[in-house]
């Protein structure tokens, strides 16, 4: 009779005395606050997309498991649910639900349980679906509700252009800085969250709170983060010190638009982040790096999706070439 001594699964590999779901449900948690914020900024609509995109994403997580893949259909170990809820982070409140639906449809069924599910893709589920949406459909992905206005209604909401989007346009218009300074939000507007946007890119403070408990929890290190957001911050700063009249200052890029919601809650993904404490290094500077080159490159006014997808492409090369020496190999003498 045979007897499997030994399983190997594909990561996320615990080496403490945690779980894949209590992992998930801590995410989850330091994700609430920034939610609620979100709700009461953008109201029912917030909501509603929100509800959407964790229970399509529940839905096509199980369906798919059982009747294509045929295996045990484990939706409560809250990876279908962090997806469902990023997925909202990145969109409007006011994108039509039957959108949201679609979304979460390639975000679980193309970006997660076409590579095996949990452990197995090689790109953040989320954001394949945030990627594929404003594809598909521009219009709808980038008409970003005002701020308190429609908040209990789905229709008829008040839209206008992210504060990244106006410095751009502008920018193109040939505007100056000084002016266009004056058309967005100030610092503290960014920091508690008075801007237009996706529901999870409103308010730095509330997205660092959930930052702060991941932290305690131990879920994740401060490594890809902090770095992601200083090589923005360094980056951005050169430019900006070297012609402010073109270039927006380097605080400002790490307020607006998805810089944080992306390097605390996306970049640092366990099974599309590197294993190694060198490989964060390069992984995290190639994002903060590239999402500084379309924000002001580009033809989009944002870019830390693309930056992260582009980068998980690039972690099993990062895993391979980037390792610790092995123990007991020997050193060569110079």
């Amino acid at each position: 009779m045979e007897t499997n001594l030994l399983t190997v699964s594909p990561s996320p590999h615990i080496h403490q005395v945690q779980s894949i779901p209590k992992i998930m449900y801590d995410v989850v948690i330091a994700l609430i606050p920034a939610f609620l914020f979100s709700v009461y900024v953008f109201g029912l609509g917030a909501l509603m997309v929100t509800l959407v995109a964790i229970l399509s994403s529940l839905l096509f997580e199980y369906v798919i498991a059982k009747y294509i893949i045929k295996r045990k259909a484990d939706i409560l170990d809250g990876s279908a649910i962090i997806t469902g809820i990023l997925l909202a982070f990145n969109v409007p409140s006011n994108l039509p639900l039957w959108i949201v639906v679609i979304g979460s449809f390639v975000a679980i069924g193309i970006g997660k349980m076409s590579f095996g599910g949990l452990g197995n893709n090689p790109f953040n589920p989320a954001l394949v679906g945030r990627v594929f949406l404003l594809i598909s459909f521009p219009v709808q992905m980038t008409s970003w509700p005002v701020p308190f206005q429609g908040r209990m209604s789905l229709a008829d909401t008040v839209t206008g252009a992210t504060p990244l989007g106006i410095i751009k346009e502008g920018v193109k218009n040939g505007e100056s800085m000084s002016s266009l300074m004056k058309q967005v939000p100030s610092y503290f507007e960014f920091l508690i969250g008075s801007q237009s946007g996706s529901l999870g890119e409103i308010s730095a403070l509330f997205l660092m709170v959930g930052f702060i408990y991941l932290l305690y929890r131990k879920v994740i290190t401060w490594h890809i983060p902090v770095i992601i957001i200083l090589t923005m911050f360094v980056f951005s700063g050169l430019l900006w010190i070297g012609n402010p009249d073109r270039f927006i200052d380097p605080l400002f890029q790490i307020l607006s638009g998805g810089a944080m919601l992306g390097a605390i809650y996306m970049a640092t993904d366990y099974v599309t982040s590197p294993m190694t404490l060198r490989g964060m290094y390069i992984y995290a500077i190639g994002i903060g790096v590239i999402t500084v080159l379309i924000r002001l490159f580009g033809a989009y006014p944002e870019g830390v999706s693309f930056a992260i997808l582009i980068l998980n492409a690039f972690v099993p090369l990062i895993n391979k070439y980037i390792k610790p020496k092995r123990f007991g190999e020997k050193v060569k003498n110079g």
